[in-house]
């Protein structure tokens, strides 16, 4: 018995200027063939699912196909993702036969010309493989999930967290749903529904009881002890895609029809009612930055969704570090940009020594504003460590070259590429403890909280310029499915879930 795996991961950000290319895909590892198993053996969802298929009675025989994973950023160019696509299915045309197939994807994942990528991905395996072979995919929770998609798979399996703290769990249920279909010899259907909605991130928090996701994490994982669910998820989607099927969804895989259909009848009126509560209360950056100052004591965090680069915006944006240097802060203010060229003159300068900064508008000339700051070199480093929490799990992240710049008690950290500015071993890897600040700029709309909600004193999120800002619907999109909430108000709206065998 031989189970091939293989991972494409990227969330796009069409408002991102920044193409995708090859290159972006290297710093996270491109792997292919026994070393995609060797590397990923304990990393996120692949590593739960090798792990889980290695425990198996059966023994399966693991092939290795490709792996590509990059940060979140703009739409990928098309000579990329043709190499991309054909890598992985040259690699399952040499690995046949197979028994079964195990796709880690990432769900929201645009390229130029290909709206849809993973559905195409799946479309062009399953033509490889036919249309009995199991051929099961892990998801994350904004996963834009496509009807192509759906018909394609055999089960979707997505992230029931956000912040998303089970990732390599998310593999090892993708891997328990295709035993059910290899092994037991499960008769499958899904029940799809696509909806008229895209909920904001920031208030999206499946550990807080107090928010509107809580209850949804909760019956998503009673739904998936009942022996006759494989899956059921409910996917937010990634707000800032500009894309024809953009839109929430539920999915219910099941052995029996009626179940699959009810429940995913019952949590898409559930989400639908309560679409109220994803809208996020934003305080206006001047008001947050001084109420940051007047805190005396602990931390205050500001999430700066807008410039997230978990959601695929640039990082560059100046505002805050603009805000923050109006003040004396008597502990660190700590803050971040992706800003290479800042980067190459603090190697220039060197280690203490003093300058005039030019930043911002540099990559990204809509949402960045240019500025110029006096600041000292405090610190050059490599931005590398090992990812533990949100989005991933021993998970090796480089950012590249990096450096400190201090202006005052603020401390502006600029790294060559994107990655997890909001991470805590970030902040450590620079010299600096995070937790020891007076306040910090997490570049997140919700994932940061994983790590900043227990230590954090206080929390604002902040209406600031960027690529993926909070109020995305006061921004012009042409290329969307209307009506859709939030841009558009429904007066009435009922599901009507189909089923796919």
């Amino acid at each position: 018995m031989r189970i091939a795996i293989g991972q494409l991961w990227q969330e796009t950000n069409t408002l991102n200027p920044l193409p995708t290319t090859r290159a972006d895909f290297e710093p996270l590892g491109i792997y292919f063939g026994d070393e995609l198993l060797t590397k990923l053996a304990d990393v996120n969802e692949p590593g739960g699912f090798i792990q889980s298929v290695r425990q198996w009675p059966e023994n399966p025989e693991l092939a290795g196909l490709a792996r590509f994973a990059a940060w979140p950023s703009g739409p990928v160019t098309p000579d990329t993702i043709a190499e991309l696509l054909t890598s992985i299915l040259d690699r399952l045309r040499t690995a046949l036969p197979v028994d079964a197939v195990y796709l880690a994807l990432h769900g929201a994942m645009v390229a130029e010309g290909m709206p849809d990528v993973e559905g195409e991905l799946l479309r062009q395996v399953r033509a490889l493989v036919g249309p009995r072979m199991p051929v099961v995919a892990s998801l994350d929770l904004h996963t834009n999930v496509t009807r192509q998609m759906v018909e394609q798979a055999s089960a979707l399996v997505l992230y029931h967290t956000a912040p998303h703290i089970d990732v390599c769990e998310t593999g090892q249920r993708a891997a328990a749903a295709l035993r059910h279909i290899l092994i037991d010899r499960a008769v499958v259907v899904t029940a799809f529904q696509k909806l008229p909605l895209v909920a904001p991130a920031e208030r999206a928090n499946t550990q807080d009881p107090a928010s509107v996701s809580f209850k949804f994490r909760e019956c998503l994982q009673r739904a998936e002890a009942d022996p006759d669910i494989l899956c059921a998820g409910l996917a937010t989607v990634q707000p800032w895609l500009e894309i024809p099927e953009l839109g929430s969804a539920v999915i219910v895989t099941s052995t029996y029809a009626p179940k699959a259909l009810r429940l995913c009848r019952d949590l898409a009126e559930q989400l639908w009612q309560q679409r109220r509560g994803y809208l996020p209360e934003l305080t206006d950056l001047p008001d947050a930055v001084r109420l940051a100052h007047a805190e005396p004591d602990g931390l205050v965090v500001l999430g700066d969704a807008a410039d997230s680069t978990n959601s695929g915006s640039t990082g560059e944006c100046t505002a805050i570090v603009s805000e923050l240097t109006r003040y004396d802060w008597p502990r660190p203010a700590l803050t971040t940009m992706v800003a290479p060229y800042a980067v190459e003159e603090a190697q220039r300068q060197g280690v203490g020594a003093r300058y005039t900064a030019d930043l911002g508008g540099v990559r990204d000339r809509r949402f960045s504003t240019p500025i110029r700051l006096d600041v000292e070199v405090a610190n050059l480093f490599d931005a590398r460590f090992t990812l533990t929490g949100h989005i991933g799990k021993n998970m090796p992240i480089d950012m590249g070259p990096a450096a400190v710049l201090k202006h005052g008690n603020v401390h502006l950290l600029v790294t060559t590429r994107s990655g997890p500015h909001f991470a805590p071993d970030f902040f450590r890897t620079a010299g600096l403890d995070p937790f020891a600040a007076q306040v910090l700029t997490a570049k997140s709309p919700c994932g940061f909280r994983a790590a900043y909600q227990d230590h954090a004193k206080k929390i604002y999120m902040v209406r600031s310029p960027g690529c993926a800002p909070s109020d995305f619907w006061n921004h012009p999109y042409l290329n969307i499915p209307r009506p859709l909430w939030p841009w558009d108000e429904i007066d009435a709206w009922a599901p009507e879930p189909v089923l796919i065998a």
